[in-house]
């Protein structure tokens, strides 16, 4: 049995102006509504694993979906938001009207979340708790496919990652977070 987890391409969108924190929320929501850029190659054990997978699921949002197309036309996919990307805190407080790139306030956010603050989004905790749910549904899925991937997303496949593994699946210690990065991990039945 195997679950191949593999993340979404890069997002069309390419707005990377200086904005504050208050609009780095609007700039998340158009983010998570955006398809993804379609390359002029994929890495080969990407485009194999989503070839022969008997299983593939995709979060809900559009860049996990869309990636999943992209990379098999043919394939039928599962959309479940259970396997969204961990949210970023949002912060209420006007900051002194700092103006950062969206890449280095998303930095900076994160920074936060993994300390514990979770103004609005989802905690760390409650993060950790739905990637063991999802990992125990992929593992559901492969006991009866065999062969499973998730397009998902970054931070989300590591915490699933992580699960597995705690589970005595065996693959790579840490879940790729590269664009259209593939890892398997499997199970000896």
């Amino acid at each position: 049995m195997e679950i191949s987890l593999i993340r979404h391409g890069k997002s069309l969108l390419t707005d990377n102006d200086t904005i504050t924190c208050l609009k780095f929320k609007e700039w998340v929501e158009k983010y998570d509504y955006n398809g993804v850029v379609e390359e002029s190659i994929y890495p080969s054990d990407t485009l194999e694993k989503i070839a022969t997978a008997k299983f593939v699921l995709t979060s809900d949002l559009k860049r996990s979906v869309d990636s999943a197309e992209i990379l098999n036309p043919k394939v039928k996919t599962i959309s479940d938001p259970l396997f969204r990307e961990t949210e970023l805190p949002t912060h209420s407080m006007r900051l002194l009207d700092i103006k950062l790139r969206p890449s280095i306030w998303a930095v900076i956010l994160r920074l936060l979340w993994f300390s514990g603050y979770s103004n609005e989004c989802e905690s760390l905790s409650n993060a950790k708790l739905r990637a063991k749910k999802a990992s125990q549904q992929l593992i559901d899925y492969a006991d009866e496919y065999k062969s499973v991937v998730l397009v998902g997303h970054g931070f989300f496949n590591m915490l699933i990652a992580k699960e597995l593994q705690k589970k005595g699946w065996k693959g790579k210690r840490k879940a790729g977070t590269k664009h259209w990065n593939c890892t398997t991990y499997s199970l000896l039945s």
